[in-house]
C-alpha cells in the first residue's frame, strides 16, 4: 500500500473545509428539515443516515460539542502516515453501518460524535500498532485528553445520548486503525 506522509498544513485546508461543511449543514438545516435524514436503526429509510449523520446537529451546542474534539483530532490524524481521507470516510461508514445494524431501534442518531469517538480510537489504537514514538506520543495525547469521555459516552443512562452510536463509532475506529496500519509500509 502506498505510504501517506504528509504533513498537518497540507491537509488543514480539508480539515477546515470539511468543519465548515458541518456547520454549513446545521445553518441550511435552520432552514429545511434536515434532522430527519439521520440515521434510524433498521430502518431502510434510515440507511441514507450512514452518510448523513455526522453533519446534522439539533442544536449549537451540540455542534460546538463536536466542532472542538473533530478540529483536534482531524488536525492530529492530519499529521499521520495514513491516508487520513480514507480513515475519516472508513471511520463514519463503517461506524454508520455497524450503528444502522445493531443501534437501538427507532431512535434517530444524528451528530458527528460517533465519528469523535471513531477517531480518537482510531488514534489510540494506530499508536500502538505503530510502534513509533510519535504515534505513541499522540496515542497518550488522545487517550489522556479524551480518555473519560470515551468511558462516559458509552454509559446507556444517559438521556438523549446516543450512547450506542459513541461506543459503535469507537469499535468502527479501532476495526479501521487495524485495516489501514497494517497495511502502512514502515518507513
Amino acid at each position: 500500500m502506498k505510504s501517506h506522509i504528509h504533513r498537518i498544513r497540507e491537509e488543514l485546508p480539508l480539515v477546515l473545509l470539511f468543519l465548515a461543511t458541518i456547520w454549513g449543514v446545521f445553518l441550511l438545516d435552520r432552514i429545511l428539515p434536515l434532522e430527519r435524514l439521520g440515521l434510524i436503526p433498521r430502518d431502510l429509510g434510515g440507511l441514507i443516515g450512514i452518510v448523513t449523520m455526522p453533519f446534522l446537529h439539533s442544536n449549537f451546542t451540540h455542534l460546538l460539542n463536536n466542532t472542538v474534539p473533530l478540529a483536534v483530532l482531524l488536525t492530529l490524524l492530519a499529521g499521520s502516515r495514513t491516508d487520513s481521507r480514507a480513515a475519516v470516510a472508513l471511520v463514519a461508514v463503517v461506524g454508520g453501518v455497524l450503528l444502522w445494524l445493531f443501534g437501538r431501534g427507532h431512535s434517530l442518531h444524528i451528530g458527528a460524535s460517533g465519528l469523535v469517538f471513531g477517531l480518537a480510537v482510531f488514534l489510540i489504537v494506530s499508536g500502538a500498532l505503530e510502534r513509533r514514538i510519535v504515534p505513541l506520543l499522540v496515542s497518550a495525547f488522545v487517550a489522556f485528553t479524551y480518555g473519560t469521555t470515551l468511558l462516559t459516552g458509552i454509559s446507556p443512562w444517559q438521556a438523549g445520548v446516543s450512547w450506542d452510536g459513541h461506543l459503535l463509532g469507537g469499535v468502527a475506529g479501532g476495526l479501521v486503525a487495524w485495516l489501514l496500519v497494517r497495511k502502512t509500509p514502515a518507513a
